[in-house]
């Protein structure tokens, strides 16, 4: 039996704003050639943003194509009534192959094996599955890597007439790095590659990263994932807004004295008399153990920093600089995202953590309540 978690039994939740997801997705598909289409990548529930609350939207404002990862994900998509085009990302399975043409989805093939699924099941079906193929240009994960494997490719699927290749594509492992000669080597071996390929296919390559710093690797669609979600990608000028924040409250606030130890291990003793203000969220609810005595909330628009280890559903945090009507049981505090003129940010927050922004992004679990918001900016 599912659970259902209110925001206003403990105040702790996770807040989305579409609005700020449909600004980004316009100014991402403005900033996409002109003559070029724009997928969205809504894979791992749009990175936890709510896979069909923002696949609306950013149809709504630009997105030509819709990327998942998974079939079911796929399927979650065309339940809600999206109609628009799905490309999986992933590999799949005999099973994964039958539902991905059930759904129309378009399929990702790096083998000859997928290829002869999909005929299967489109046969079986009597339907025609479209695909794109996978070029490991050097991220060294999924596709064909060379000129013979794409030719294999070729010969399977002129023996698989239920089966049609609409697009073929790659992946740069280092777009965002300090060099761009890796990316520049994936993308003459890309180009390279799809030479062999039929023409009128399309082609694509950049995610948000790659879109930013390389626009001649745009080719006929761009890939935008992380910069749809407010965080800038690489050394991008996009002036997008982030879209999620993470709120709670106060529910106890105290006052210890010096040599006083906060939390487990008493890895935190306070060096003078210390308010502490108790928060109820941990890491039960996606809020990272690795964050311990590293991070900072915000309450009453000013930093707050975390003392000692996060407990499973509890975190304390120092308010002796605050004043004593500011730090009160109630007084709302955030986690991630904006309070008054300060701002935590996704990338920050996976500075302290030691990970990076798509996790910080994704970390929240399923006890944690999600709000949206829509307002006319």
């Amino acid at each position: 039996m599912e659970q259902t978690f209110y925001p206003q039994y403990r105040g702790t939740y996770i807040q989305v704003d579409l609005d700020a997801i449909g600004h980004n997705a316009r100014l991402l598909k403005k900033e996409t050639a002109q003559d070029a289409h724009m997928l969205a990548v809504v894979k791992a529930n749009a990175y936890g943003h709510g896979i069909v609350q923002v696949a609306k939207v950013v149809l709504e404002n630009g997105a030509d194509y819709l990327g998942v990862a998974i079939p079911e994900e796929g399927e979650m998509l065309r339940n809600a009534g999206v109609k628009a085009p799905v490309l999986v990302l992933g590999g799949v399975n005999e099973k994964g192959a039958a539902a991905s043409v059930k759904m129309d989805l378009i399929q990702t093939v790096f083998d000859a094996e997928r290829i002869y699924m999909l005929e299967k099941a489109a046969a079986q079906q009597e339907k025609e599955a479209q695909v794109h193929l996978k070029i490991d240009s050097g991220m060294g994960r999924i596709g064909v890597r060379s000129a013979r494997e794409v030719q294999q490719i070729l010969e399977a699927l002129a023996a698989c007439p239920h089966v049609k290749l609409t697009g073929a594509f790659t992946h740069f492992a280092d777009a965002d790095g300090q060099s761009e000669s890796y990316t520049l080597m994936q993308m003459e071996k890309f180009e390279a590659l799809a030479r062999l390929l039929p023409e009128g296919i399309v082609l694509h390559a950049a995610a948000s990263a790659g879109s930013a710093r390389f626009k001649n690797a745009r080719y006929d669609m761009v890939r935008q994932g992380i910069a749809l979600y407010g965080c800038a990608a690489g050394n991008s000028t996009y002036e997008v807004i982030p879209a999620l924040s993470w709120h709670t409250e106060i529910v106890f606030v105290k006052t210890i004295p010096a040599g006083a130890c906060v939390s487990y291990g008493c890895t935190f003793t306070a060096e003078k008399e210390t308010r502490v203000a108790t928060l109820p969220v941990g890491y039960g609810d996606g809020y990272s153990r690795s964050l311990s005595g590293k991070a900072q909330v915000l309450i009453a628009g000013k930093r707050c920093n975390v003392l000692g280890r996060v407990c499973m559903d509890q975190i304390m945090v120092d308010v002796t600089e605050l004043a004593e009507d500011e730090a009160v049981v109630g007084a709302p505090a955030v986690l991630l995202g904006a309070q008054g003129n300060e701002r935590i940010t996704a990338d920050e927050m996976a500075d302290w953590a030691g990970t990076i922004s798509y996790e910080m992004l994704m970390a929240a679990t399923a006890r944690v309540p999600v709000m949206y918001l829509a307002c006319e900016r």
